[in-house]
């Protein structure tokens, strides 16, 4: 009887995992600091990506938390991610003995400068504004007038361009046959 309950208690507690206590606060401190946190859906690597911690044990206590209703849990192109909950905040505080004012950096407020008002626009001098360039930005603009100060225009509808050189008429070659080459129907057949 007792060999039994010696192996009834033995398969109980290798069931469990155990981490140490060191582990669990550097994954409590890095979760309340960011308010988000990040593993790699790899069971078997040594290392976190930026903690000092195996990557099994980020995933299973975060798990643990997801039970418990402290984290929400999104998983994308092999990835987990743990948001904390307001009921996660407060846990965290206490276990971790931090005051009420510090909070996560994702419920910081960020400064940001205050938005302009229509119409407001700094003043310019002439030679301040940039060269205007077209939409890739890697050359300037063309100029829509030409250099006697008209406005250039589309061509007219009776405008036909030709691809094929000045002295012979536009013909399809297709499939990129050559362009001197006898048409198939004149070749000699053996």
């Amino acid at each position: 009887a007792a060999l039994l309950l010696g192996l009834f208690l033995l398969i109980q507690t290798a069931s469990k995992m155990f981490m140490p206590t060191a582990d669990r606060v550097a994954i409590f401190k890095q979760l309340f600091q960011d308010g988000v946190l990040c593993a790699k859906k790899d069971f078997h690597a040594a290392r976190h990506e930026y903690l000092k911690v195996k990557n099994l044990h980020v995933i299973k206590l975060a798990t643990s938390l997801k039970s418990k209703g402290y984290v929400r849990e999104a998983f994308c192109w092999q990835h987990y991610y743990w948001y904390l909950t307001p009921e996660g905040i407060e846990y965290l505080r206490q276990y971790l003995h931090l005051r009420e004012e510090v909070v996560p950096n994702t419920l910081k407020a960020k400064n940001h400068p205050a938005p302009r008002i229509l119409g407001e626009r700094p003043e310019r001098r002439d030679g301040d504004r940039p060269e205007r360039r077209d939409r890739d930005g890697d050359r300037p603009r063309r100029p829509r007038y030409t250099d006697d100060g008209e406005k250039k225009i589309a061509p007219s509808g009776e405008f036909t361009p030709s691809f094929g050189g000045s002295d012979r008429p536009a013909r399809s070659f297709g499939r990129g046959g050559p362009r001197d080459a006898a048409p198939r129907d004149a070749a000699p057949r053996t």
